[in-house]
């Protein structure tokens, strides 16, 4: 066992090295990992040669359907809101509100962060959140950490509920029942989150004096919507309706509370928050009609559904592919519609274009990645991973079983590459354990919510703020609350599974 454990493990200590000590660009790494991969899998697991290739040819095919079609269509959705001008208009609309940093904090990064993230996700969330702190003020460094920070928990539901949605996918769980215990184990990290950001603003615990109840608020409205909508619909709106809730109440609590100035910047007329809206107000609208609320909907969507099987091996995945139903064919529909509002049809197949050309390194990444992971489930190596896992540390291994979903986002810079490097992993756990599986797969998601600590993530928020070479800096900072944030993570989930027992 332990022999099997040392080589399945090859391709994760790759993974380590290649990004967190070489530096190497991500899709180089992951390419290098899944010919690693492949070559583990068929001279020391015995893989066939075949079902090994049809197993990565499998993973290629996820990578590019849904997860990357999901990518393109929400980038194309900001970026045609964000030429237009609109992304101005909401901008300023946000800065009228207050003059008080720690508010604008938590409507810019906590709330606008939020629904940048449930939209865009893979980073945007943070570059454009640090840019507008710095325009009200904040120090660059300052801004890129806060950012980083607040960007924790709407990553679950980053996307239109991208990395549930492929964790579901990879280990053929139901993706809401998953993306319900999600929300449930996040509760206390989202009513936290904002008290940390207020804490950093400040420069002290003092800071939270003035605006405790807004904080709490604020996390609260954002908590508590993601339960609603995780429990009814799924994952693709949680993240939307919380952060539009939060951004709601904040707002609501701020002009009820404050005695606020006035600010310099000119509030947009309705007419023009509206157009500048429009994308994202119909993706919400189509993102509804298409879940299981309107079965009507649903179910018509559902049959333009085609099923693969690729790999040639035993128990294969089935691959449905939703032609209709799919949230990149939802956004992109959306962004079209939305975008006709906004620019030209040139303009727009321009944007379009654009969008698909930034994520060709991205698309090579989550490939390779979603490749690796399947070719290391089919081989085996997983298993021997569980294996070996609930060997070492026994009863206690759903403890840890965050920290694993965090290892996958350091590793990768994304959650939902994250979910699929460690889904089957921790699936294969809860199974040898005799838990309940969906707590343990649920808990990968959200340790893989820590996304302050990947170096990606990072080089992203330096990137926004032109400060390249600073990267050391903010991890001292990050790694700081990233602890701080995963041991609250890992004792709540493991307290709260005890006392429902789920583990």
């Amino acid at each position: 066992m332990w022999i099997k454990f040392a080589i399945a493990l090859v391709p994760i200590i790759w993974l380590i090295i290649s990004l967190g000590v070489m530096r190497m660009p991500a899709a180089r790494a992951c390419v290098v990992g899944l010919i690693l991969t492949i070559i583990l899998a068929i001279f020391s697991f015995k893989l066939p040669v075949i079902d090994t290739m049809t197993g990565a040819l499998e993973g290629i095919i996820m990578g590019i359907w849904p997860i990357m079609f999901v990518i393109v269509a929400a980038l194309f959705a900001y970026n045609v809101t964000n030429e237009s001008g609109g992304m101005k208009t909401i901008q300023d609309m946000l800065a009228t509100i207050s003059t008080d940093k720690r508010i604008i904090v938590l409507i810019i990064a906590w709330g606008f962060g939020g629904f940048l993230e449930s939209i865009a996700g893979f980073g945007t969330a943070v570059a454009i959140s640090a840019g507008i702190l710095i325009a009200f003020g904040l120090k660059p460094i300052q801004a890129s950490v806060i950012s980083l920070i607040a960007n924790t928990t709407a990553t679950a539901y980053g996307a239109i509920g991208l990395p549930i949605l492929t964790l579901a996918e990879v280990t053929n769980l139901d993706q809401v029942a998953l993306s319900f215990l999600v929300s449930v184990q996040l509760c206390i990290l989202v009513i936290l989150v904002p008290f940390i950001l207020v804490i950093l603003t400040g420069g002290g615990v003092k800071a939270i004096k003035g605006v405790g109840l807004i904080t709490f608020m604020s996390g609260l409205a954002m908590a508590i919507p993601q339960v609603i909508a995780a429990r009814f619909v799924g994952a693709e709106l949680p993240a939307i309706a919380g952060s539009i809730c939060s951004i709601a109440v904040t707002i609501w609590l701020t002009r009820w509370h404050e005695d606020e100035e006035e600010s310099d910047v000119e509030r947009p007329a309705n007419k023009d928050l509206l157009k500048a809206c429009s994308t994202f107000i119909l993706i919400f609208i189509f993102v509804i009609l298409a879940s299981s609320l309107v079965p009507a909907v649903n179910n018509l969507l559902n049959k333009a559904t085609m099923n693969l099987v690729v790999y040639s091996g035993k128990n294969p995945n089935t691959l449905s592919i939703n032609f209709l139903s799919s949230p990149g064919t939802l956004i992109l529909i959306a962004a079209l519609i939305g975008g006709a509002i906004q620019v030209s049809f040139k303009k727009m197949m321009q944007i379009l274009v654009e969008s698909i050309k930034g994520v060709g390194k991205t698309t090579v990444t989550v490939c390779a990645i979603v490749g690796l992971a399947k070719v290391m489930v089919y081989a085996g190596m997983t298993e021997a991973l569980a294996a070996a896992l609930v060997s070492l540390l026994g009863p206690v291994y759903p403890l840890f079983a965050p920290l694993i979903g965090a290892l996958g986002t350091f590793l990768t810079g994304s959650a939902t590459s994250a979910n699929v490097l460690f889904g089957n992993l921790q699936l294969s756990a809860a199974t040898s354990l005799g838990v309940n599986k969906y707590w343990v797969v649920a808990s990968n998601m959200t340790g893989a919510t820590a996304g302050m600590l990947s170096p990606q993530n990072i080089a992203v928020a330096t990137g926004a703020i032109s400060r390249e070479g600073d990267e050391g800096e903010i991890l001292k900072e990050t790694v700081k609350w990233g602890s701080l944030y995963l041991v609250i993570c890992c004792v709540f989930l493991y307290g709260t599974g005890l006392i429902t027992g789920m583990i």
